[in-house]
């Protein structure tokens, strides 16, 4: 213990009721001003409703933590470590300090991974391919590995050139000769690429209008919000037909991932909402085609189900009922949906883990059973199994262990072990309540586990939503959720989303006539092609 630092007093828990508390508010009262009195009663009140709370719904001071700021992590071995101090029993030593290691890098980035870098090739200042070895007789020098040198300069997200051009005046006839702009300026103020810059700024990182705006004028390029804005919206009105285009293939998918998250829009008119309705989301949409994957955003008063129904009826008759995974609320899935239903292991899991400091050997039991799972599920998707090897892999390891962990949670509750009301035997009436839509995987060549990529593609809406608070109008969260769809689209096939967008604003027109040949897993073979047509015509 360092010098004068005393040792921090074990609390020792008292259980007070509210009469009692009177009583000594009561006894406090001589001896106190009124407001220190009311101030004494309105912390104790506080406290016990907190604690009434956290009693009724099983859980404890690290999931109020949890629920204020967030749990940073929900793998099995983080949790254990932090309800019971260790690692899972069991555990290797290998296991413990792999926990420990760094990851690889430390933010260290060779000269490959610079691929948006200007490249300059710098000779050598004596020497040229051919010539005579300085040091040898009779050897002769050729081509090498080049050495790199990388340096990082700063620079504004957007930047402006200025060209002065020369004006020459006849002294005698009053004529004006101006130099010709040099060829590629463009007759546009804001080029393809600042419209880009915007939109990956704001819907991409969250990035505001005002703060763009702040900085911009920090380094000498004014760009006000409203300037913006007309940006984005001239560029949204441009990139419509590959929106409406990812529509319609992502409808043809095979498995559509769903979720919402709350939103705001400022200017919106009671006539917009349904009866009762009165909240506004973002609907985050992943279909999987084929292998690509395809994001989707939608802003409004919409739940998730009835953004889904909207989206399926642009599938094809001749495809069959695709896969919807979501979690279990009532507004995932309305009835006219025709889909094969699919529910969030994911969500069932975190049930356990956000009651584990009050059950901890419960619950590290069923953690271990879903641990085994995911791993399985892994190990499928390393060894790159086809659909079906990975449906009969899953049923064959997977299948033992999802059997068991459905007897021992009967067990638990059939024999009275567990409370059925307490945050435990809440966590097993879920899982038993949905136990055919969880374990869907084990039946249908295709199902996934969980509906995490959704929830990662929502990040997206949500960092908007901490940013900037709000859409302004219903035309603010179209242009959003546009942009939103291409950025992540972009992102899940390993696309550049800078460039997509450039192409995209390039060909306006070309756009237009063929979307279908303009989606991001393509459009970088459109555009040599019709350099070649074009060519070829002149």
């Amino acid at each position: 213990m360092g010098k004068g630092r005393k040792k921090a007093k074990k609390v020792k828990r008292l259980d007070i009721d509210m009469d009692r508390a009177e009583r000594i508010i009561e006894k406090a009262r001589a001896s106190l001003t009124a407001e220190e009195l009311e101030i004494l009663q309105g912390m104790l009140e506080t406290l016990l409703f907190l604690t009434r709370e956290l009693e009724k719904n099983g859980a404890s001071v690290k999931r109020l933590q949890d629920m204020l700021f967030g749990a940073a992590t929900e793998k099995t071995q983080q949790v254990l470590k932090k309800v019971l101090g260790e690692s899972a029993p069991g555990a290797s030593d290998e296991d413990r300090k792999a926990t420990k290691k760094k990851a690889p890098g430390h933010g260290r980035n060779a000269a490959e991974a610079y691929t948006g870098g200007k490249k300059v090739e710098v000779p050598h200042e004596s020497l040229k391919e051919g010539d005579a070895c300085p040091e040898c007789p009779k050897g002769k020098l050729y081509k090498w590995t080049p050495g790199t040198i990388v340096r990082i300069k700063g620079q504004a997200p957007l930047s402006a050139t200025i060209y002065m051009l020369e004006k020459l005046r006849c002294n005698l006839c009053n004529e004006v000769f101006t130099a010709s702009a040099p060829e590629g300026v463009g007759e546009e103020k804001y080029d393809a690429s600042s419209a880009a810059m915007i939109a990956l700024l704001k819907y991409g990182t969250g990035f505001p209008f005002n703060r763009l705006d702040k900085l911009e004028n920090w380094l000498g390029i004014p760009l006000p919000s409203s300037t913006q804005w007309d940006i984005i919206e001239r560029a949204y009105r441009s990139a419509r037909p590959a929106f409406a285009e990812l529509v319609r293939v992502a409808a043809g998918g095979d498995v559509v991932h769903l979720d919402d998250t709350t939103m705001k829009i400022l200017k919106l008119e009671k006539q917009d909402f349904a009866e009762g309705r009165k909240g506004v989301f973002t609907t985050g949409i992943v279909s999987k085609v084929g292998k690509r994957r395809l994001a989707l955003f939608f802003t409004g008063v919409n739940h998730a189900g009835e953004n889904l129904t909207e989206l399926l009826k642009q599938r094809s008759s001749e495809l069959g009922k695709p896969i919807q995974m979501c979690d279990a609320l009532a507004s995932n899935m309305p009835a006219e949906l025709q889909t094969i239903l699919a529910n969030c292991l994911a969500h069932g899991r975190r049930k356990f883990v956000e009651v584990a400091p009050n059950f901890p050997g419960e619950c590290l039991h069923v953690l271990n059973f879903l641990e085994g799972v995911y791993k399985n599920d892994a190990t499928a998707r390393n060894e790159g199994m086809s659909p079906q090897q990975r449906l009969r892999f899953h049923k064959a390891e997977s299948g033992p262990l999802m059997a068991e962990l459905k007897t021992y949670m009967a067990a638990e509750i059939d024999e009275k072990r567990v409370e059925p009301n307490s945050g435990l035997g809440s966590a097993i009436t879920y899982m038993q309540k949905h136990w055919v839509k969880l374990t869907l995987f084990l039946r249908v060549s295709g199902a996934p586990l969980d509906n995490n990529i959704c929830e990662r593609a929502l990040k997206k809406a949500i960092l908007h939503r901490k940013n900037a608070y709000f859409y302004k109008t219903k035309n603010g969260a179209r242009v959003g959720d546009l942009f939103m769809s291409l950025i992540h689209t972009c992102e899940l096939g390993g696309q550049n989303p800078s460039d997509y967008i450039i192409a995209l604003l390039e060909h306006p027109k070309e756009l237009a006539e063929h979307p279908d040949q303009w989606m991001p897993w393509n459009y970088s073979d459109t555009i040599p092609a019709r350099a070649t047509s074009a060519a070829n015509r002149t």
